[in-house]
Formats: structure tokens, C-alpha cells, sequence
């Protein structure tokens, strides 16, 4: 769950590596519902890139003559991300790699990309509680407390100077995983979709306005949607509304220094659970790199 989403789709979208031709660094750091012993809190580290015309390769023509020829149109996107979300008792730690491949259509482009991943589960097996009887049925039939499980994600994204629009599909395998006692039986990792979709309005010359939403739902159908509106002064500043189906609204704002973005999200919780907790943090820095002079100048750029 990332509530700047928009910052860093790549780790919910993997069409969305390269696709703006930026080479990008990305590090989030999201601690949910400040005030509870364990509670959620997802570290992340990712880049992304796309190939550009300046890459070559040597073909052999003969023995006596190579010719060097680019080794694509700029169509190609990479990347890889590395996160750690920390759930109660149970972390999962993982691994991605994607790759994507863009398409021109005159002044739009279309992504399509895929994802491998590995995840490695952990109970902290340190502070689980038993039961106090002589005879813990749990505890004496096996208690797993480490599972590894790899998996993939799809996506799809067209993007314009002024739209964007896009789907995803993540834990295609739907994987079991053997984790905690055989008495509870394997547990399922379920299909996760997420729709993304947004419009940038020019006010002026300087500021920009970009509503934006995130519908999410997994193959049990339990449907929650981000529904947010940004304001951007050129590229230096932007601010924002966000709300989220369920019962929480977040407020963010960012700064550009240069080629380094840094984006801050408060998140607050209307549910019952506000009475026992400060909220929800959340910090992302990034750094940009590729002039985004000509950010929608397909053909030119690349």
C-alpha cells in the first residue's frame, strides 16, 4: 500500500519502467499507524531506466569489417526493486526484476511489461506465544517459520502528455506457501489487480492540476480505491489531497532539488483504530535522472 503511488508506479505497475525515459532511484520508507507495537511498515528500494538510441552493439559483417548499430529504438524498459514489509510478526522480504517494452502511436505511447519476484516469508519466531498446556498442538506437529515462494506480475499502461491510464495484475501463480503448523494448512497468496487512470490539466504556465485514482481489488473481490487530486507549481513543487475508500485521507506534499524529488505523505484513519494511533508516515526520495525537457516528445527523445 503506497498513498504516493503516482511517484513511483513502477512498484505496482511493471509497464511503468522506462516509460518516461528517465533513469530513476527510488527509496520509500512507510511506517502505518504510528503508536502500535508492529505495525505495518514497508521499506523499498528500486530503479528503473529505458534504453536509449546511445547504446550499441558490434555486428560482424565479415571477418575484416564490424559495423556498429543501435541495439534498439528506445523501446526497451528495465528494473529492479528490493523491499521489506514487515506485517505483526510476519516480514516478508523480496526481490523483482522487470522488463517492458514501449510502443509509439504519434503523440501517445503504449507499455506493456513483466515481472519476476521471489519472496521469502518469516515468522519472528522469537515472540510468538504458545499456548500453556503441556501439549500445544501447534507447536509439536512442525511450526514452519520461514517460506519461499517465487512469483510474476503483468501490466499494462498508455500513457499521453495529458493522459494516463493503466492495469496490472500481481501473484499471477496464486502460490501456497507452507508457513507456521501443517494444523492450519497452506496458506494462499491470492491475485491481486490494480486500475490506474489520471488527467493533467494546465491552469497556467506554472501550475498544473492532476486528479488521479487507484482502484485495487484481489480474486476475493474486496475493492478499495485512492481517489487523488495534485497540484504542481512547474516542476519544483507540488502538493496534494488523497482519500482512500475504507475510511482514511492523506495530505503530501514534495519538493525538486535539482535532480533529487522528496515527497511526504501524512495518512490519518477515520476507523476506530485513530483512537490508539498518530497516523500513518510515509517518505519517499528519489533521484531523476534525464532532462525532462522534452518528457513527451516520443520520437525525438528517443
Amino acid at each position: 500500500m503506497y498513498t504516493q503511488y503516482m511517484n513511483n508506479g513502477f512498484l505496482i505497475n511493471p509497464a511503468m519502467a522506462g516509460y518516461d525515459g528517465y533513469t530513476i532511484y527510488n527509496m520509500t520508507f512507510r511506517k502505518q499507524w504510528l503508536g502500535f507495537k508492529n505495525s505495518p511498515t514497508t521499506y523499498s528500494l528500486s530503479g528503473q531506466t529505458r534504453i536509449l538510441r546511445k547504446s550499441y552493439v558490434i555486428i560482424k559483417k565479415n571477418v575484416r569489417k564490424n559495423v556498429a548499430k543501435p541495439s534498439t529504438k528506445g523501446r526497451v524498459g528495465l528494473g529492479a526493486a528490493a523491499f521489506n514489509d514487515i506485517n505483526g510478526l510476519v516480514s516478508r522480504t523480496g526481490l523483482q526484476v522487470s522488463y517492458a517494452y514501449h510502443i509509439f502511436l504519434h503523440r501517445s505511447q503504449i507499455s506493456f511489461g513483466l515481472m519476476g519476484q521471489a519472496f521469502q516469508y518469516r515468522i519472528n519466531e522469537d515472540e510468538v506465544v504458545f499456548g500453556t498446556d503441556n501439549y500445544d498442538p501447534i507447536k509439536n506437529n512442525g511450526f514452519n517459520t520461514v517460506a519461499f515462494i517465487p512469483d510474476a506480475n503483468f501490466g499494462f499502461y498508455w500513457t499521453s502528455e495529458k493522459h494516463f491510464l493503466g492495469f496490472s495484475a500481481n501473484q499471477l501463480f496464486q502460490s501456497r506457501l507452507k508457513l507456521g503448523s501443517s494444523d492450519l494448512g497452506q496458506l494462499k497468496l491470492y491475485r491481486h489487480y490494480y486500475f490506474i487512470g489520471g488527467y493533467r490539466f494546465d491552469l497556467t504556465s506554472d501550475f498544473m492540476l492532476e486528479p488521479s485514482t487507484l482502484i485495487k481489488t484481489s480474486e476475493q473481490f474486496f475493492p478499495q480505491a485512492d481517489v487523488s487530486l495534485k497540484l504542481h507549481y512547474k516542476t519544483d513543487y507540488w502538493a496534494g489531497l488523497s482519500y482512500r475508500t475504507g475510511g482514511s485521507a492523506a495530505a503530501m506534499f514534495g519538493v525538486r532539488m535539482n535532480q533529487l524529488y522528496l515527497g511526504y505523505a501524512y495518512e490519518y484513519t477515520f476507523s476506530n483504530i485513530r483512537k490508539h494511533s498518530f497516523g500513518t508516515n510515509e517518505i519517499l526520495l528519489s533521484l531523476k535522472l534525464g532532462s525532462n525537457l522534452r518528457r513527451y516528445r516520443w520520437t525525438n527523445r528517443y
